[in-house]
């Protein structure tokens, strides 16, 4: 999921160990076409913090191995940032770390007559990702490989937590550039 075409995975391979180099986790790579192409790159900490030092320093670095490369056809605007609150989610240790908040999963095929589906994560067993879902009797297990696309719901619940660790982190200063 950190990935969707074969192009995304090419810059996936060049982008990992610059970024794992640096301590940091390839969240999603997304190529995006429109007037100019962009390629979107988020990463993160171990602890899910992103600061914007770490953003710039990701893409410095990135641009001098695109640049050797040259991983897309043409010019692009390279956008390297955090996930963001309302987050995606690309690999069952991101299911562990947001369980108990509001998730909605997107498959790539047909389960019980439907693709989405929205509820509270409550867990990882195996390769399965446990959802609550509202109106349920029983968890519903969703095999991973299945899931297309997740990402977090946007709830005061999950802004809480987000201020709450970013209070808790310690503070950016100008040397972690």
């Amino acid at each position: 999921m950190k990935t969707k075409s074969p192009q995304d995975a090419r810059i996936l391979a060049l982008a990992e160990p610059v970024a794992e180099e640096l301590g940091l986790e390839i969240v999603r790579i997304r190529v995006m076409s429109g007037k100019k192409t962009r390629l979107q790159i988020m990463a993160e900490r171990s602890d899910g913090s992103m600061p914007v030092g770490d953003c710039a320093h990701l893409s410095r670095k990135l641009s001098i191995v695109f640049e050797d490369v040259d991983p897309i056809n043409g010019e692009y605007d390279l956008e390297v940032s955090s996930p963001g609150i309302d987050r995606p989610l690309t690999t069952l240790a991101h299911f562990e770390r947001w369980d108990g908040y509001e998730v909605k999963i997107e498959l790539d095929r047909l389960a019980d007559g439907r693709k989405r589906f929205r509820g509270e994560l409550s867990g990882v067993e195996d390769n399965n990702v446990l959802l609550d879902m509202s109106g349920e009797e029983e968890l519903t297990l969703i095999p991973f490989d299945w899931i297309a696309e997740a990402k977090l719901v946007l709830t005061d619940a999950l802004i809480e937590a987000c201020l709450k660790a970013r209070d808790e982190s310690p503070a950016e200063t100008e040397g972690d550039e």
